[in-house]
């Protein structure tokens, strides 16, 4: 798609996505990181990657062996 666009065209798709992310509220990394490990620690209980999922609730697991005669 980029290569059917003239430089033109390209340079004004750029302008506008500037345009858009200059609009966007900015944090101080030391505020927002610390927002982000309060939110991971208090959820962990609940993640399925650190506990597990238990056998009767997985969808994923396995239906059945397959056996060769």
């Amino acid at each position: 798609m980029a290569q059917d666009l003239t430089e033109k065209e390209l340079l004004k798709m750029q302008i506008d996505q500037l345009k858009k992310e200059v609009k966007n509220e900015r944090a101080m990394i030391s505020k927002t990181g610390k927002e982000l490990k309060d939110y991971v620690e208090a959820n962990a209980g609940d993640d399925p990657l650190l506990k597990g999922i238990p056998e009767d609730k997985n969808p994923f697991k396995e239906k059945g062996g397959c056996m060769i005669s």
